[in-house]
Order: structure tokens, then C-alpha cells, then sequence
């Protein structure tokens, strides 16, 4: 088990490979500034790193990470603390990233808690319950389309339904819609079979998530 001083060593290792004199990567995104051309918005679950998963460097991409990579509406400004909506506008309007890219995964502990009672209005509250709620429309939407499925089959769909949720989320914002309306900004859905090392992606044409 990782302890804070692997994590230590770690930074060392990484400094080493990183801060040389002949590595010149840290000291131009320091003079550059980030410059990511994509913005995740993924899970916090341990087992999915955007930037591991998808091999990438520094600065290659502009991560957001919540409990089920969840998008929520646009919402008044004086309500409440927006953390994802802050940090999708700097992407957008301030960044310019070009595609936004929504990563579900399978096995998501969020989207598990939907089906084991622990986000229902009667259970107890929290602050995952309230942020869960935010994926309720997926889970009603599988279960009245698959009602004879499994429980392993209701969370997989529920899974890529809440991906197409925080898809149609986005474009509540103005500075979302407006740019994928002007083609400067396209939309993705991708789903991480973390079981079988999968990377599938929503296809809008045949309506289905579809391995890369």
C-alpha cells in the first residue's frame, strides 16, 4: 500500500526526470503558460487518471475530477459553491480548449450508491447523496428501458447514461453552446472499461457507445 513517503520518493524521482538541465518541458510551460487543447471532466476514483490512462504530459490536458464525472446545469451564480461549472468556464472561455471530453468509467462507486439506496431522498444526508441526485435521470431512464436487467447491467448503463446527462448538462452553459454552435468546440462521450481495458465513445449516429 502506498504510504506519504512513497509519495515522497516519488516527487524526487519524478524532479530528477523533470527538473534537469536538459529538460526543458516544466521551464516552457512556465514561460508559455497552459495551453491544453482538451478538457476531461472525469472521475475521482483512484483507478481512473485521465492523464495515465490516456498517456499523456504535462500540460496536455485540463482535468476536472468529481464523484462520477458528473456536469451539472447551468445554475444561478449566487447559489451555492460551483467548483465544476468554475473550472469548465476557465476551460472554455478562458483556455479556449477546442473538445471537452466527459470520461465514465465502469464500477463507479457514485453511480453504484444510486442503486444501493444511499442517494434516495429517505436516506441519509450527504453531501454525495445531493450530488448524486444529479445523475437521478439516468438511473430512472435505465430502469423504466431495461426493467428485467441485472443489478451489473443496470449500473453499466447507468454508467454511459449519466455520461449522455452531463453531455446535455453542458450545453445549459451559454459559452458551451455558443461555441460548439460556432464549431470552435465539440462535445465527447467516453466510457473506460477499467475490467477489460476498454476505451469506448458515444457514436450520436447509432445512438451507442462504440469501442475506439
Amino acid at each position: 500500500m502506498t504510504s506519504p513517503s512513497d509519495l515522497i520518493s516519488g516527487f524526487h524521482r519524478f524532479r530528477e526526470q523533470h527538473f534537469t538541465d536538459d529538460d526543458a518541458l516544466y521551464r516552457q510551460l512556465v514561460q508559455d503558460g497552459q495551453t491544453p487543447k482538451i478538457l476531461v471532466v472525469a472521475c475521482c476514483d483512484s483507478r481512473v487518471d485521465p492523464a495515465l490512462v490516456l498517456d499523456c504530459a504535462p500540460g496536455d490536458l485540463f482535468v476536472i475530477r468529481n464523484v462520477a464525472n458528473l456536469v451539472p446545469p447551468a445554475e444561478s451564480r449566487d447559489n451555492g459553491r460551483h467548483g465544476t461549472s468554475a473550472a469548465l468556464e476557465y476551460g472554455v472561455r478562458f483556455l479556449g480548449v477546442e473538445h471537452v471530453i466527459v470520461l465514465g468509467h465502469a464500477h463507479c462507486g457514485g453511480i453504484r450508491s444510486l442503486f444501493n439506496g444511499s442517494s434516495t431522498a429517505g436516506a441519509q444526508a450527504s453531501y454525495i447523496n445531493s450530488w448524486m441526485r444529479l445523475a437521478q435521470d439516468a438511473q430512472n431512464k435505465v430502469l423504466a428501458e431495461m426493467p428485467r436487467a441485472t443489478p451489473e447491467e443496470h449500473e453499466r448503463a447507468c454508467e454511459q447514461q449519466g455520461i449522455l446527462c452531463s453531455l446535455k448538462n453542458l450545453m445549459t452553459f451559454d459559452w458551451v453552446n455558443n461555441a460548439v454552435t460556432a464549431g470552435t468546440l465539440k462535445l465527447h462521450g467516453w466510457y473506460f472499461d477499467i475490467e477489460h481495458g476498454q476505451l469506448l465513445c458515444y457514436d450520436a449516429t447509432t445512438r451507442r457507445f462504440e469501442e475506439l
